[in-house]
């Protein structure tokens, strides 16, 4: 527990130094933070170079915004998915107008498959559950996202959402069973 209490401790002295406009400071939250970041928006939006855009623009926002993050009891990089889930949606919102007609074809022509049924069988798994995670409205959808996806505690979460860790625990359980039923109707 020791590692966890002075990774907490590091990056509240390195979000201090942010805030000052310290630019290595931020540097260092970056490095920390941005595979986080990016695994949640990738996971919401399932195209390698969206995720990579709203991942950089979720910095740039972080940094231009660093003054009016409020120190507390939320880790930094729970601030940081709010800004990639706004940016997510807005994301969506765009999208929405105009759609292409590639969607869903992405293809990587380099990779080598030695298994082409299981990567196929795991894909189409992945893409199950996805689908069925992204049919949980509100605080079921965040629970999921950031307990499975992100790897927070639910000490975290609640933080995070201003709950009651019992709380998130009961969305947790709610949110699990409707996904076992989506599951089991598709």
């Amino acid at each position: 527990m020791e590692v966890s209490t002075s990774v907490h401790e590091s990056d509240a002295y390195l979000v201090q130094q942010a805030v000052k406009r310290d630019k290595a400071a931020f540097a260092a939250l970056y490095d920390s933070c941005v595979d986080r970041v990016y695994r949640h928006v990738y996971y919401r939006v399932s195209n390698q170079a969206d995720a990579e855009d709203i991942t950089q623009e979720t910095f740039v926002r972080a940094w231009k915004a660093i003054d009016r993050y409020k120190s507390t009891e939320v880790p930094f990089v729970a601030w940081l998915i709010t800004i990639a889930n706004n940016l997510v949606t807005d994301h969506y919102r765009r999208r929405r107008k105009t759609v292409s007609l590639n969607d869903g074809c992405e293809t990587n022509p380099g990779a080598q498959v030695s298994d082409p049924e299981g990567l196929a069988e795991r894909n189409f798994d992945n893409a199950l559950i996805k689908e069925a995670v992204l049919e949980l409205k509100g605080d079921k959808q965040k629970v999921i996202s950031m307990r499975f996806i992100d790897g927070f505690s639910c000490e975290e979460i609640a933080k995070a959402l201003n709950k009651s860790e019992g709380s998130i625990r009961v969305i947790q359980y709610r949110a699990l069973n409707e996904l076992r039923k989506l599951l089991k109707r598709d």
